[in-house]
């Protein structure tokens, strides 16, 4: 059996014929995968796989479904006592829970690892971004913050000034992101090649992270404009044009 993302990239429907390490087999269905991996896999008998796999009486692993935990035993411990039985009851074997398997997965990893360098590299840009228009502000406003200097203003009320603004830039820049990404994952949500992969579904909890990492983004690249703007004298500001 094919997934239908696999069948459709290789052209392939019910009593087909397709040829795998050298030896034909016939399509005997097609299903629907709940996710890319499952779309994009193939299903067969164990023993021709062990065959063509050159392991003939070995599997790679078993998968087990516990029951609910019994009423008064914490999930946690219900699922130590189970990982011992089963060690016990085949040695050799080491049982492992699925999110931490899933966790150690090499694909897993690489996506984590493409999506924090995605990130990492966008966020350098926004921060650069935003560090460009904060000192092109504090320069276009030179003689604003002498005459507020000249009218008693502190320097600490000066750099909370700009470093206020840098953070209202921030927020206001993760909004707009976090909208412009909703509408891209609803549309790949909707496209059928990418339907599998993409969910236009969020945590709260997400959306709080991104617009602090967006605020501290704003922070941090405001810090030297305002760090300037704030060691202005008020006579050599009064005098710029």
């Amino acid at each position: 059996m094919l997934g239908d993302l696999l069948a459709g990239n290789l052209g392939k429907k019910a009593d087909d014929t397709l040829e795998i390490q050298g030896s034909a087999f016939l399509v005997t269905g097609i299903y629907h995968g709940g996710s890319a991996l499952e779309a994009g896999a193939v299903i067969m008998p164990l023993g021709e796989l062990q065959q063509i796999a050159s392991l003939q009486g070995k599997v790679t692993a078993f998968h087990v479904r516990l029951r609910p935990a019994p009423t008064g035993e914490l999930p946690e411990h219900y699922m130590e006592r189970a990982q011992a039985q089963i060690e016990a009851a085949l040695p050799g074997l080491r049982a492992v829970p699925a999110a931490q398997r899933a966790s150690n997965n090499q694909l897993v990893v690489l996506a984590h690892a493409a999506a924090w360098g995605t990130s990492s590299i966008a966020l350098l840009i926004g921060i650069l971004g935003i560090a460009n228009t904060m000192a092109m502000s504090v320069l276009e406003r030179t003689r604003e913050i002498g005459i507020l200097r000249a009218l008693g203003w502190k320097r600490w009320r000066v750099l909370l000034l700009i470093q206020l603004e840098a953070a209202v830039l921030g927020f206001a820049g993760g909004i707009l992101g976090i909208v412009i990404g909703l509408g891209f994952l609803r549309s790949l949500a909707l496209l059928p090649q990418t339907s599998s992969i993409a969910s236009p579904s969020f945590s709260p909890l997400l959306l709080a992270e991104a617009l602090g990492i967006a605020v501290l983004a704003g922070l941090a690249a405001g810090a030297i404009p305002a760090w300037r703007g704030a060691r202005l004298l008020p006579v050599e500001a009064l005098r710029h044009d």
